[in-house]
């Protein structure tokens, strides 16, 4: 017997809101697709910590009568709240409290009418290019169970790709909405800093590196939600500025021939494999056949010094963090209570000094000042998402080096050994992810979109940045691909046909530690994305 309601799958948000509008189907028709396809497809997925099913239920005929009523969504268990329900950034200190408030952007998220109906999977504080964290284990990439769904956001877009809800929330600090989207085939766009908030908790985190949207399958469905979203609470720190129309309407507008610029290399570690080389060939060629003008380029940054800037910024925030949280729940510190890349990049940030912070802000600000006068003369920056194909299960495990490394900092901190740990960060730890962080620094919006499919069957994203405040152009753009080159009705087989499994879409180990136990795969090195 199938699952409810066949048609669900093949539906994006605003699909299943118009058939609400139109009396089709009912958002307790909506909840129960989505309730037994989180039911069904979840286990091997892994991309879930926390069922909010039962609230769902409860709220079910009672829904603000938003533009998006009654369609389900997750929300990503780091940094939004709901009032009730713990928020444990998958740290295992965190796991019980619960919030005193529904956060803003949740709360807007629900005034729009959208059914949150779980929490989701995440890596402990969102410092890793990938989902893996100890507390719940590994979120699977479900074009292939034995790869990566990416990080932070990697929950929301592995219950996104596996058709379990259409909208996952997602947050973006160094590529955590771009990473995952590129590896689950999905839209993901990070918007301009202050386009949305982050409000009641914070006015600004990892130093305005972080901003907020969603994951999903259509290029529509992520502008209606950033006009449903968007916009300054009390306290925040930036303003974006207003749009000229809607986000919506703009992905009904061309966007004209653009001058694009691009780089043949990544931008900050590593270098290309061929998976992420052919992709760059295939997005330059189609941008080409749309009639744009592409062109070769350098970026006025100073590589090094921004990438020093970006660890020495997390690896500080990631200390208030640790600092932050055992405080309130009343212990010490303690390396057992935290995973060891979080532990390394929190005696980093304790051994750093104000003036080396107020540097690196610095450093920053110069090079938001220089990109915006590059993007006087260029539309959009293109490049890969990601270095290479999405990484498999456990290929982030730290090495011995490290691991001899972290022995020392549990007890003591050397602050020569914590130097050398940060300057051999950079090829380490961004060698996969290389060209998201800049644009988080900057504060540019920058989004993935799901052009192109590795010989292994593995989706690899298209990254393309815009100028501050210009999310109306990307949404031109990716409308006019989307249009091009149709995604949205791609899924995994195994969703497709919950027969039609392959050897290689079966987990190769269990998704999730039993409940309440340590057991889990070994940390990971710092691959800090948020």
């Amino acid at each position: 017997m199938g699952l409810y309601l066949p048609e669900y799958d093949h539906w994006d948000a605003t699909d299943m809101a118009a058939r609400v509008s139109a009396g089709e189907v009912t958002p307790a028709d909506l909840l129960r697709a989505a309730e037994e396809r989180l039911q069904a497809r979840n286990p091997r997925i892994n991309a879930t910590t926390l069922s909010l099913l039962q609230r769902a239920h409860e709220r079910v005929d009672a829904l603000p009568e938003g533009p998006l009523l009654g369609v389900p969504m997750v929300l990503k268990d780091l940094l939004q709240t709901i009032e009730g329900y713990p928020t444990s950034h998958a740290t295992k200190l965190l796991k019980a409290p619960k919030a005193k408030v529904t956060s803003e952007l949740a709360r807007r998220f629900e005034q729009a009418g959208l059914q949150i109906i779980a929490k989701t999977n995440t890596p402990e504080l969102g410092i890793m290019g990938t989902t893996e964290p100890r507390l719940f284990g590994p979120t699977r990439n479900p074009w292939n169970t034995d790869h990566s769904a990416g990080g932070s956001s990697g929950g929301s877009a592995a219950a996104v790709a596996a058709r379990i809800v259409p909208v996952g929330h997602g947050g973006d600090g160094g590529g955590s909405i771009r990473i995952p989207a590129s590896a689950c085939g999905l839209f993901g766009l990070k918007p301009s800093r202050g386009r949305n908030s982050l409000a009641p908790h914070l006015a600004e985190a990892w130093g305005g590196f972080v901003q907020e949207h969603v994951l999903t399958r259509s290029v529509r469905d992520s502008a209606l939600i950033l006009d449903l979203t968007h916009g300054v609470a009390p306290g925040d720190l930036y303003s974006a500025p207003p749009p000229t129309g809607s986000f919506l309407q703009a992905t009904r507008q061309r966007p004209g021939a653009l001058r694009i610029g691009y780089l043949d290399t990544p931008m900050y570690a590593g270098t290309y494999d061929p998976a992420s080389k052919a992709c760059l060939a295939d997005a330059l060629q189609k941008m080409e056949a749309l009639g744009h003008h592409v062109e070769r380029v350098t970026l006025p940054i100073d590589v090094p010094r921004m990438v020093h800037a970006y660890f020495v910024t997390v690896a500080a925030n990631v200390a208030a963090d640790v600092d932050e949280i055992t405080r309130s729940v009343g212990v010490r510190p303690s390396p057992s209570d935290f995973e060891p890349a979080t532990w390394l990049l929190n005696q980093i940030g304790k051994a750093l000094d104000a003036r080396e912070v107020a540097l690196a802000s610095r450093t920053v600000q110069h090079a938001a000042h220089k990109m915006a006068v590059w993007f006087q003369t260029f539309d959009l920056f293109l490049s890969p998402t990601i270095g290479s194909e999405p990484v498999r299960i456990g290929q982030l495990d730290l090495k011995g080096a490290d691991k001899a490394l972290l022995a020392v900092l549990r007890t003591v901190r050397v602050g020569a050994l914590l130097r050398t740990a940060l300057h051999a960060m950079a090829d380490d730890a961004l060698a996969a992810t290389p060209n998201t962080q800049l644009f988080n620094q900057t504060g540019l919006p920058a989004m993935s979109v799901p052009l192109f499919t590795s010989p292994d069957g593995l989706p690899m994203g298209t990254q393309l940045a815009a100028g501050y405040g210009q999310e109306e152009l990307l949404f031109r753009v990716a409308a006019q691909l989307e249009e091009a080159y149709p995604w949205k009705d791609r899924m995994p087989s195994w969703v497709a046909d919950p027969s039609g499994a392959t050897p290689a879409q079966t987990p190769s180990a269990a998704p999730r530690a039993p409940e309440g136990t340590d057991a889990a795969p070994a940390g990971r090195g710092p691959h800090a994305v948020s």
